[in-house]
């Protein structure tokens, strides 16, 4: 170190201390499915400081400090959507809690149950990049890694085919009717000719 430079070592708040201390309080991970993508859901709680910090994807969405009720909730967006999330925060016993996740009200998991009948979903890989195509079944929407897409519907003489493209590539949905009323709907995604098996949740 140069005579007279008191500068510190690290200079930005990504250091390796400022990582570490920012993350000793950390008490919840989930990772959150919706249509424009994964996101990654962090929960801080400090039950000695009463410190309350939200991360949506890495990014601080919510941060409280000295809250003295250590029990309540935090409400937040996540997604292209801004979907509505709520972190409960309940005393199980003594200094022990208990954090659960709340999608548009629901249960993270009642949610995701809802969300496989409301949604489809495939990944492949397409010109060297994986590719999460999801089919939001009552609005029709797609979408391609968190974009969504320009598509054009058109009836075929089995159902209908929601055509977009990704890159050079022609893909379309097909809509056809399982014959079945339980089963209602059997959409499948083909791309170049080709039919990609749809991920299963």
């Amino acid at each position: 170190m140069a005579s007279g430079d008191d500068s510190p070592i690290f200079e930005d708040d990504e250091s390796p201390l400022y990582s570490l201390e920012k993350m000793t309080d950390l008490v919840a991970v989930w990772d959150v499915a919706l249509s424009d993508g994964v996101h990654k859901i962090e929960f801080e709680h400090g039950t000695t400081s009463g410190k309350r910090v939200v991360y949506v994807d890495g990014k601080e969405e919510i941060r409280r400090e000295w809250m003295f009720k250590l029990v309540g909730k935090e409400t937040f967006c996540v997604g292209a959507a801004k979907t509505k999330a709520t972190i409960n925060i309940d005393a199980i016993s003594g200094f022990a809690y208990e954090y659960t996740l709340e999608i548009d009200g629901k249960s993270l998991k009642k949610y995701m149950e809802n969300r496989s009948k409301t949604t489809s979903t495939w990944v492949l890989r397409l010109d060297g990049e994986d590719l999460r195509v999801v089919l939001e079944k009552d609005t029709m929407d797609v979408w391609c890694n968190g974009q969504k897409m320009e598509t054009a519907g058109e009836f075929v003489d089995d159902g209908t085919e929601t055509h977009f493209s990704v890159g050079n590539h022609g893909c379309y949905i097909k809509a056809v009717s399982s014959g079945k009323r339980k089963e209602g709907i059997i959409h499948t995604l083909i791309v170049d000719n080709r039919e990609i098996p749809e991920l299963t949740q």
